[in-house]
């Protein structure tokens, strides 16, 4: 399921303008960035945040054939899966390939911006979007994440409760699921006694104050830790507020890489390849299956672009087939051989192929977000690096 996002934009006369930097915050919102693996390059490659958006292309790369039609049809948002500049660069010269692509984007006003392993690990994302395709149900993540959490408790008179509650959600506190602004809130008694040096809010030096205070408590993602306390101290009405932050155990979530599910109704691992090379878009690479072409297939484990290093892990979680791509030889050969009869079985597809259905997920979500104010499209060009395919064998 999804959410729907509400963004206001700006108005100029009767027309509603979307600017760069809202469209970055939503994106921001359902594939947060500091997901991404260390070595990854997520995020806004080029463009100004105050620019307007109405048009937005989605692709899987940015390469020559994609940039160029970002630019044809007048495209304001060039939104990719894979990094432009993944390695790191010093420069991006235009008589350089890429640094060619970032001065055409630039000069025709197509800013750029990447979701790639924070949109793998999101909920929903990349293996989302593939396991959808293939008519997967009841799906679970194949190996579950969690954001690190801290649970706040913080102390403060009744009467500002309900304010420093706001000021602690706007910074990122009491966020659960599909809900927003969630705390837990007693009242009991307060007591302190304020020293000489102290400018106390209630009381007076020397004496010892009774409060009628409430007891706060939120959750705190880890990484928004720092501006929640800055909001606690910022809103709070004491001088020096009391409050703990305690490191909560992580909890596995909805989050994670691949997915793991099942089909409505078991099949032959013949029967599935096909299914899978039917369902997911063409590409001179097709698909290929190691394992028994009569096993039957129920519980499904994939994993969109390469993840041939999570097979033990499919294994793991029951799966009779494991649908991923770029599966190296020696590790195939010794998954198939080693397995017990009837065990896991492999399908090799297309790195492009595997990603590109999250294209379609994405502009959904935007349509939902923008409506009609910004015209969302999916490049219906195939940037999957291998161009021919030959059957081996007499023809």
């Amino acid at each position: 399921m999804y959410r729907v996002y509400t963004v206001p934009g700006a108005r100029v006369g009767s027309v509603t303008m979307v600017r760069l930097a809202e469209v970055k915050a939503l994106l921001d919102g359902w594939f947060e960035p500091s997901w991404a693996e260390t070595w990854d390059a997520v995020g806004l490659v080029c463009g100004d945040p105050e620019q307007s958006v109405e048009r937005i292309l989605l692709c899987v790369d940015a390469v020559p054939a994609t940039v160029a039609e970002a630019i044809g049809s007048r495209t304001d948002l060039l939104i990719t899966h894979h990094p432009l500049l993944l390695t790191v660069v010093h420069g991006v010269p235009a008589d350089d390939p890429k640094g060619g692509l970032v001065h055409r984007m630039i000069r025709a006003g197509v800013a750029h911006l990447v979701a790639h392993t924070n949109a793998d690990v999101a909920d929903p994302g990349v293996s989302d979007a593939l396991a959808a395709r293939l008519g997967l149900v009841a799906t679970r993540p194949l190996v579950a994440q969690s954001d690190p959490l801290d649970k706040l408790v913080v102390f403060v008179p009744v009467g500002a409760a309900g304010s420093l509650i706001d000021a602690l959600a706007a910074a990122g506190a009491g966020a659960i699921g599909d809900y927003e602004r969630c705390a837990w809130v007693t009242e009991g008694e307060g007591t302190f006694r304020p020293l000489p040096g102290a400018t106390p809010t209630l009381g007076t030096v020397g004496a010892v104050e009774s409060v009628h205070e409430a007891r706060v408590e939120m959750v705190v993602p880890r990484r928004h830790r720092a501006e929640v306390i800055a909001a606690l101290r910022a809103a709070h009405p004491y001088e020096e507020p009391a409050f703990d932050l305690l490191a909560q155990v992580p909890v596995p979530s909805r989050r994670g890489t691949g997915r793991v599910g099942t089909l409505p109704a078991p099949m032959t691992l013949r029967d599935f390849t096909a299914l899978a090379a039917a369902a997911l878009p063409a590409t001179s690479w097709g698909l290929r299956a190691a394992g028994d072409p009569e096993q039957l297939i129920h519980t499904v484990a994939v994993c969109g672009g390469s993840g041939g290093s999570y097979a033990e892990a499919a294994r793991a979680a029951g799966a009779d087939v494991f649908l991923t791509s770029d599966l190296k030889h020696h590790a195939t050969v010794e998954a198939v051989t080693e397995q017990a009869p009837g065990g896991m079985a492999l399908v090799d597809a297309a790195h492009w192929a595997t990603e590109a259905p999250w294209l379609d997920a994405v502009a959904a979500r935007l349509d939902l977000a923008f409506g009609t104010t910004v015209e969302t499209r999916v490049s219906r060009l195939i940037t999957d690096p291998w161009t021919l395919h030959a059957p081996s064998g007499p023809q």
